[in-house]
């Protein structure tokens, strides 16, 4: 197994750790991920009417997502802290047709960006989760068969790997 092959957060005993990234340069980083949320239509409709009892769904589910990418170090054990330099969550709702398998929903997608050693991959899919985590808890008082699904990484860019984007 060539090193680029190996797993990172294992180290030659088997034991987990936290990768040393000191000596790696600084440089621009991006992740871009999605989640989906499917609901009933008329879930999706109290959500597009803002007639949602919690509020307005999509606003939260914006800010519980950039907060989320902000938090994602104290969440996943091997993750570096990062001075995250951008986090944007867009929230799209989907209707009938619009998917191959005919599921209304919203659509989440995140975009962090940083400035460091180390990927941002992690939070970028932090902050779908969450935003999708967070649209359950605001209609699951009329919809608990709701399903999160498809959080995924769409792309990553910097770093010495460069640019990977999802086929």
């Amino acid at each position: 197994m060539s090193d680029e092959q190996k797993l990172t957060h294992i180290d030659e005993k088997g034991d987990v750790r936290m990768v040393d990234v000191s000596a790696k340069p600084d440089t621009e980083r991006i992740a871009v991920a999605e989640g989906f949320i499917a609901m009933h239509q008329e879930t999706l409709d109290l959500i597009v009417e803002g007639k949602a009892a919690k509020g307005d769904v999509l606003a939260c589910a914006r800010v519980a997502g950039v907060m989320a990418a902000k938090q994602t170090s104290s969440l996943i054990p091997m993750c570096h802290p990062l001075n995250i330099t951008k986090a944007k969550v867009e929230c799209e709702p989907v209707t009938e047709g619009q998917r191959e398998d005919g599921r209304v929903g919203i659509h989440i997608t995140t975009t962090c960006g940083v400035t460091g050693k180390t990927g941002i991959e992690m939070e970028a899919l932090t902050a779908a989760s969450v935003a999708c985590l967070t649209v359950y808890d605001m209609c699951k008082a009329v919809d608990r068969g709701m399903e999160i699904m498809d959080v995924r990484l769409l792309k990553k860019d910097g770093g010495k790997t460069g640019l990977w984007l999802r086929d």
